[in-house]
This record gives C-alpha cells, sequence and structure tokens, in this order.
C-alpha cells in the first residue's frame, strides 16, 4: 500500500505546483443513495440495503489565465472528501481523499466530476471477526469517482444547486485478499456556494483552434507494486509490468496508443501450485509459467502536466487460465518533464482489479 501512497502524494504535489491558486474558490456539497452492483456472485449476501453518503469538494475556479484552462472550457480542480455507508454489516462505512478535476459542458450546465483518492474502511475483512466481507482486504482501499450533474450556480445570490448520478468504486486492487470491490450507482442531490464574483468565461470552448502536430513517440514504461493472490492469507509479493508503446497525438487533446506488455506476477508462482494441489480435477500442471504477455491499444487525454490514460488489452500469451483474456487500465499520469512521467494506475478485469500499479516511464 505504501507504494500507492507514494503515487497519489506524488500526484497531488504536482497537481498543486501545476497550479496557479489564484482563481475563484467554490464549495459543493452532494447527498447521494442509490445500491450496490452485484459484479460477483459471492457479494449477494452484501447487499442488504441502499447506500447512502456525502460527498465535499472544494473547487479552485480558473478563469483563463494558462492556456489549458482555455481549451477545456474552465474546469474547476481541487480537493474532495467522501463518505458512504454501505447498509451493511460487514461493510460498514468508507472515508476517502483525493483529487477532481469538473468538467463542464451544454453551456456550463453540464458537469462531469473525475475523482481518484485514497480510502479508510471501516470494517475490512478479518478471518475471526469479519470473515463474510469478501470486498475489502485491507482497511486501506483506493478510490474512484465519477459524477455527471446538471449544475446551476448562483441561482440566489452566491448560491446554487445540482443533481445527477455517481459511480464509486473502492477496491485495494489485491493488495491484500480478498478484494472483490464494492462498485455502486447512486442518484444526488446538492448545493454549491461560490465565494467569489464569477467572471464571464467564453462558453463551451472546447473547440480549441490551434493546430497541434508531434511526431509518433515511443514509450518504455515499469510499472510495480504487491499484491496478493485470491487466496487469502498466501503474502503479498512484488510485481512487475513492462511495456512498451508507440503514441500519436490526434490534436491538442487526444493521443491514441498501440503497445505491448509483459506480466511478471510473482503472486502467482505459488497460486498455481496451490490451485494444481487443491483442484486436480483442472489438471493444472504446478510448473506452469506464470508470464503474461498482453498487447493493448489506449487514449490519453492530455490536460496540462496531467493526462488520464485509459487501455484496454488482450493476452496473447497466458498459460495459467485464471483470469478472463481481456484485461483494462485507468489511470492518471504526471509529466514531470517532456519526457520523463510517473503515475498511478488500477489494472482490472472487467470489475475485478488486479493490481494497482506505480508507473515511471520515458517518452521519446
Amino acid at each position: 500500500m505504501r507504494v500507492y501512497f507514494s503515487g497519489i502524494l506524488i500526484l497531488i504535489f504536482g497537481f498543486i505546483s501545476a497550479q496557479e491558486l489564484k482563481d475563484s474558490n467554490a464549495i459543493e456539497v452532494n447527498y447521494f443513495a442509490g445500491n450496490i452492483i452485484q459484479h460477483a456472485p459471492d457479494l449477494a449476501h452484501l447487499i442488504t440495503g441502499h447506500p447512502e453518503g456525502v460527498l465535499f469538494s472544494f473547487s479552485k475556479k480558473p478563469h483563463g489565465r494558462q492556456e489549458w484552462q482555455s481549451a477545456y472550457n474552465f474546469p474547476d480542480y481541487g480537493f474532495y472528501f467522501l463518505y458512504q455507508d454501505f447498509k451493511n454489516e460487514f461493510l460498514g462505512h468508507n472515508y476517502a481523499i483525493g483529487i477532481h478535476y469538473n468538467f463542464y459542458f451544454l453551456k456550463r450546465k453540464l458537469m462531469f466530476k473525475v475523482a481518484e483518492g485514497i480510502a479508510l474502511a471501516s470494517n475490512p475483512h478479518d478471518n475471526v471477526t469479519n470473515s463474510k466481507n469478501g470486498a475489502f482486504g485491507s482497511k486501506l482501499l483506493g478510490n474512484v469517482n465519477f459524477v455527471l450533474n446538471y449544475k446551476k450556480d448562483n441561482l440566489i445570490d452566491k448560491f446554487g444547486i445540482e443533481a445527477g448520478f455517481i459511480f464509486t468504486h473502492f477496491s485495494n486492487a489485491r493488495i491484500k485478499a480478498p478484494n472483490s470491490g464494492i462498485n455502486t450507482w447512486n442518484i444526488n442531490v446538492g448545493l454549491n456556494y461560490n465565494f467569489d464574483n464569477i467572471e464571464n468565461k467564453i462558453i463551451d470552448s472546447t473547440s480549441f483552434n490551434i493546430k497541434f502536430k508531434q511526431p509518433v513517440k515511443y514509450n518504455l514504461v515499469l510499472r510495480s507494486g504487491i499484491n496478493e493472490s485470491p487466496i487469502v492469507g498466501s503474502g503479498t509479493k512484488p510485481f512487475y509490468h513492462i511495456g512498451f508503446f508507440a503514441d500519436k497525438r490526434l490534436n491538442r487533446k487526444s493521443a491514441i496508443q498501440f503497445g505491448a506488455e509483459l506480466f511478471l506476477t510473482n503472486s502467482f508462482i505459488e497460486f498455481i501450485k496451490y490451485k494444481s494441489i487443491a483442484y486436480p480435477n483442472l489438471n493444472i500442471n504446478p510448473n506452469t509459467d506464470y508470464k503474461r504477455v498482453g498487447v493493448f491499444v489506449g487514449h490519453e487525454l492530455f490536460i496540462n502536466k496531467i493526462s488520464l490514460e485509459a487501455q484496454i488489452g488482450y493476452y496473447v500469451y497466458k498459460p495459467f487460465k485464471n483470469d478472463i483474456a481481456i484485461y483494462d487500465r485507468l489511470g492518471m499520469k504526471y509529466y514531470l518533464s517532456n519526457k520523463i512521467f510517473t503515475g498511478v494506475s488500477i489494472k482490472t478485469h472487467g470489475f475485478l482489479a488486479e493490481a494497482m500499479e506505480f508507473a515511471v516511464g520515458v517518452r521519446l
């Protein structure tokens, strides 16, 4: 988990240093309630009510001092605190903090929030006292949230309203088993308050008229961390995901990626031996190669020194048939320079997380 904290801290410090904190301030408070998504059969006993919670956000509202602000229609950025009660005795409730961006569309009436941070679980799995919680194997978790809101600022003086949908995700990315994770979808309603007078902004300036040309860039990235096999108590082991890919900038904001990567997941070594003995009917050779090779396509959204990355891949070499053949990754990167980057990402198979990755890489 220290690897993930290091990555989050680097991103937060980069996030702060990349901004000029001289703009207006605002807060949002949203109450939300909804349902747990049953993405695995063993989660049924954890769905006993309608989770509810509160999302508090503090934002800086830029006024176009930097090029990226105008290019992205003046997004807000800042920090959030989230509390969620799962209405289940085994899950308890979670607290999360992190950073967020608010992107605006439709004359700034539609807001899309992307938020990522770390969370604390009140009732993690324990073999003796809470063995039925198969969702959270550790007290410290990763948290990702997506919010889509209708938003009206300054409806009464500096107070405004908003309402829409919130998706929340909590998981430790199998740093410690068990780790099915919990995903919820929710309906929300909230208030916002602007501390300062809001300057007029160019409406929907997303059609930013700067021609952006860049040759194909080649990337080498090492993603590492620790995780545990699905066997509770088997112990955490380091993993190394080595990737090489090419990316091509399409415009100021977007690049597409094509690449391949090698997965060296050491927790698989003992897991393969365990399954070969515990499940003889599966006819698993205990010496099966634990390595995997994948090919992937991806998209990178460049904001300023921070970018958001999404990838989907397919295993072309995978002797140990434990997970589905398709994997995906969602992450955030911070460019220390034009060529060196770092970041944090979550690698999953559908809704089931496999690894929380801390990355360092070079883009040439």
